[in-house]
């Protein structure tokens, strides 16, 4: 059990740590996920400090031989915690100080484990936003497939209100979401530019670094553009932090929101898509049930994000100023985000890849009554005004309703009788694919507008994935 000689800040304390007090205080079951990252700003600071004459160029030989050791253990599995072992930090440099001697106990000289810890996790940050980046990308890529493949032959009902409103693409529909994971692309790459603004390493604790280290160049070999410019906001700022779970909290619910689609369209009442075997579970119970678990997880999972995020935020509501503990709770909400994400993106992008449309179905489902609007734009186009050429194809609804059959059957002369601009071109209406080649403007659902649109998202994708 730890006590006051040999944790790093012990010296001076008459008792060893209450137990429940060192269990809450141990970091380590979730920051050890930064090590990586730790040795990586830790090899950095030694040649800062040598640089700044608190190194000899024998010691810093050692001590960057000693921390690429340090790394290997940890590669290979090698890495022993002690009880006495906070937080990644702690582990490290007790590991150094074991291989190394004292000189070990130098590295920390001017450094705080403040500012390490927050350039830690901006090095992480930066990593894990390239992974949900790219796994967001190949979503896109997935979704563009699919639009390729059915552009031409498969319209659906489009729905608003979850009602039929008006026929759609496929393609058109599934793209709405490619457009829903390309903001998230970019706003991962605003959270990137951000993050490598400011390099805190060199804060100290509060009051800043007393050994004239470089901090801009220790930012450049970290890959950073330049320095915090006040200590005090450096060991403090979690903003990265914050957005970050905020764009994985978002992008969690675009999953949410095309997994209940899915899941809706998945349904034998609806039967336009099935999910393959691999993303599908079964009942204990009733052997005729294929249950779209993988989609339900996937909606789920929005839920998880966004309580971390709200958890985090009212951590940080409190605070004063500079580091105080409560931060240590960061990283794990982080990671946890960070995780539940990945495995849903994962999921999402199995789920589309492996699902099949079902050209037949979406056929069958298409139904005359999605086409008034269509009713009031043939009107509008032979100079009716459209606020009155609504009314009228309201009318023409409720007719249809009242002698229930479709608006299509409806005979000329009862439509005549609503409004006398109908005549025998009405018949032209009633075609689903004319329908949907009207909205050719940008954005739409006609056959060019929709190859606009994949190809915005090709273009998009073939970029993001060169940078």
């Amino acid at each position: 059990m730890a006590n006051s000689n040999n944790v790093l800040w012990g010296g001076g304390f008459l008792e060893k740590p209450n137990k429940s007090l060192t269990v809450m205080n141990n970091s380590l079951p979730w920051d050890k996920t930064i090590w990586e990252e730790d040795i990586q700003g830790s090899l950095v600071y030694a040649e800062a400090i040598y640089n700044a004459g608190i190194l000899t160029e024998e010691e810093f030989k050692v001590m960057k031989r000693g921390l690429l050791e340090v790394k290997s253990d940890w590669e290979s599995g090698k890495i022993q915690i002690l009880d006495t072992d906070e937080d990644v930090h702690t582990v490290n440099e007790r590991v150094l100080t074991e291989k190394i001697g004292s000189i070990g106990g130098k590295l920390h000289t001017g450094r705080s484990r403040n500012d390490q810890v927050a350039v830690d996790s901006a090095l992480w940050l930066r990593n894990a936003v390239n992974v949900t980046k790219n796994k967001t990308l190949f979503i896109i890529e997935a979704i563009i497939e699919h639009a390729i493949n059915y552009l031409d032959d498969v319209i659906i009902p489009g729905y608003t209100h979850l009602q039929k409103a008006q026929p759609i693409r496929f393609s058109h529909w599934i793209l709405s979401y490619g457009f829903f994971f390309e903001a998230d692309v970019r706003k991962y790459d605003n959270i990137i530019d951000q993050i490598n603004q400011n390099m805190p390493l060199g804060s100290g604790a509060i009051a800043g670094n007393p050994f004239k280290v470089n901090r801009q160049k220790m930012a450049e070999q970290l890959g950073f553009k330049n320095v915090t410019s006040n200590s005090i906001y450096a060991v403090s700022d979690r903003d990265n932090i914050t957005d970050f779970l905020y764009f994985m909290s978002l992008s969690a619910i675009h999953l949410s929101r095309l997994a209940e689609d899915l899941i809706l369209y998945a349904t034998k009442e609806f039967g336009y898509i099935s999910l393959s075997h691999a993303f599908s579970t079964g009942s204990s119970l009733m052997p005729n049930k294929r249950n779209p678990d993988s989609l339900e997880l996937v909606r789920a999972t929005a839920g998880l994000l966004q309580g971390n995020l709200s958890g985090f935020m009212t951590l940080l509501k409190g605070l004063p100023s500079s580091y105080n503990k409560d931060l240590q709770y960061d990283k794990k909400l982080l990671f946890d985000s960070f995780n539940q994400l990945c495995l849903a993106l994962d999921v999402t992008y199995g789920v589309i890849k492996t699902m099949k449309v079902n050209k037949e179905r979406c056929a069958k489902s298409l139904s005359y009554d999605m086409l008034a609007t269509d009713v009031a734009y043939y009107l509008t186009r032979k100079g009716v005004p459209f606020r009155q050429a609504h009314h009228i194809s309201s009318k023409v609804v409720t007719l249809a309703d009242t002698m229930s059959i479709g608006i299509n059957q409806i005979p000329l002369e009862e439509l005549i009788k609503i409004s006398p601009f109908f005549d025998a071109t009405v018949k032209e209406i009633w075609n689903f694919d004319k329908s949907c080649e009207q909205y050719s403007a940008v954005g739409g659902t006609s056959k060019v507008s929709v190859m606009k649109q994949i190809e915005q998202l090709e273009n998009f994708v073939q970029v993001n994935k060169e940078k």
